[in-house]
């Protein structure tokens, strides 16, 4: 049929083709097949799947917030409002949403931006944080912040002085960004993390980084990811302050990943914009754009896709393009707006839902750092494993020792030595991770990348489970 060349391997979009997104790859594909053969009374060495490879908050048995939901309910049946069991807060923040919609439904269109409303609490709750002016102006909602860190990515793609764009970003890394790189057609420029310095970002790493990719291609923007995804870590503000200037000193647009600020544990967060804030000029004027999102932190929302970047100091031709982007993209949920807005303005003191409000959000904090702490103990408990602390976001990101055997068996099969052993822990023990080498790491290191929201006894099932597998994995291949 002539219809067939109409999409082939060879005219089909290349860049989407190398996509490589393996939080949800083939092991994921491999667990879903086990589960189906669980349920058909095929006989494993274990009853059940241990889905650890994605942060998924309430699918791993978080309750949503109280409030939120509250909000949500009302916002898409405002009739609800007559009864006696909505609280009077939740009755006035539907309301002043509603009058911020067009013809006051959330089924209708909201500004491509996103309601002015939210906006303006995303611009307050920003101010509030850093003690740095913020507007409205600035903030750009999305459909979860991964909606708008490929919004902000796509204003670097065009050539300069005939040079391919180039963007540097962490390795390890969340594979969104190197995913979204190739979709593109964006140059990667790595620079390796330090995992022997806490994950810390070496200036002369960024540096080394820089010049290579500068051989080839004009390197335009830089990415951080604090908290750290998949690695745990909290950029020390020293830290931050050198990786403003380096991005000062070689023209670099600074994307930062903040997505997981609610989620830190132990340590103080600082953001990009106020620590360039702080330095003063030339520093202060650097153009960087921050995200954040629904997602994470207490509220870890991920299915209504909310999200939003404040992109300051952005150019005029920046701010254009983007503008158009997002015109074109019509609008972000708004029912994913209304539970921004709570997240931005969380019911307040002496508010009817603030009592439930904290109790809820304190136990949720509670729960990340205690299984922090048991995530942190057991993986360096076990030999053969180690593992830095756990110091925000909601994943742990154990290095793994692999004989030299299984190395060599794992080629024979024609995977990566860590896909090969996290293939085998599914196998053996139905424990789904995902294999380091998704997310980029140092060669000759090996590691992967496992969720820590699990309820307790789920989650020492999975620790326990693995302690087994790797002590056996290493007895067969040594």
């Amino acid at each position: 049929m002539k219809l067939e060349k109409c999409i082939t391997e060879t005219n089909v979009n290349q860049n989407m083709l190398n996509i490589k997104y393996a939080v949800r790859g083939p092991i994921l594909e491999r667990a879903i097949q086990i589960e189906r053969e669980l349920e058909k009374g095929v006989k494993k060495p274990f009853e059940r799947v241990v889905r650890a490879n994605i942060g998924d908050c309430h699918a791993l048995g978080q309750p949503p917030i109280t409030f939120i939901r509250q909000v949500l309910a009302l916002a898409a049946c405002p009739a609800l409002a007559s009864s006696p069991d909505v609280p009077d807060d939740v009755k006035q923040r539907v309301k002043e949403l509603l009058e911020d919609c067009t013809k006051g439904s959330v089924g209708s269109y909201s500004p491509s931006n996103g309601l002015n409303l939210v906006r303006r609490s995303v611009a307050e709750y920003l101010e509030a944080r850093d003690g740095v002016a913020a507007s409205l102006e600035d903030v750009y909602l999305g459909s979860g912040a991964s909606d708008v860190i490929k919004a902000v990515l796509s204003l670097f793609v065009q050539d300069v002085d005939g040079k391919p764009p180039a963007v540097m970003i962490p390795i390890p890394q969340y594979p969104l960004f190197s995913g979204t790189l190739s979709e593109l057609g964006l140059r990667q420029a790595n620079y390796y993390l330090d995992e022997d310095n806490d994950w810390a970002i070496q200036v002369q790493e960024l540096e080394r980084s820089w010049r290579e990719a500068s051989r080839q291609c004009h390197v335009r923007a830089l990415v951080v990811i604090n908290p750290g995804n998949p690695t745990g870590q909290v950029l020390a503000r020293e830290n931050m302050e050198e990786i403003i200037k380096f991005a000062y000193d070689h023209e670099l647009f600074i994307l930062a990943d903040e997505v997981y600020q609610e989620n830190i544990i132990s340590k103080p967060f600082h953001s990009f914009k106020k620590v360039a804030h702080a330095l003063g000029e030339p520093y202060g004027g650097l153009p960087l754009a921050s995200f954040a999102t629904c997602s994470k932190g207490w509220a870890a929302e991920c299915g209504l896709r909310a999200g939003f970047a404040e992109a300051v100091r952005l150019p005029r031709a920046g701010r254009a393009a983007l503008a158009a982007a997002r015109a074109v993209a019509q609008c972000p949920s708004v029912l994913g707006q209304c539970a921004l807005h709570c997240v931005m303005k969380p019911p307040a003191p002496g508010e009817a839902s603030h009592a439930s409000f904290r109790l809820e959000a304190q136990a949720a904090r509670r729960r990340l750092a205690a299984r922090a702490l048991s995530a942190h103990r057991a993986f360096n408990s076990i030999p053969g494993l180690s593992c830095n602390a756990i110091d925000g976001a909601m994943f742990a990101f154990p290095r793994i020792e692999i004989p030299e055997r299984a190395q060599v068996v794992a080629a024979e099969a024609g995977l990566q030595p860590d896909e090969f052993y996290c293939l085998r822990l599914l196998e053996e023990t139905g424990v789904c991770v995902v294999p380091g080498s998704g997310f980029g790491q140092r060669p000759g290191s090996f590691h992967f990348r496992t969720t820590i929201l699990h309820p307790r006894a789920e989650f020492q099932y999975m620790l326990e489970s693995v302690r087994r597998f790797h002590a056996a994995f290493r007895q067969s291949y040594s």
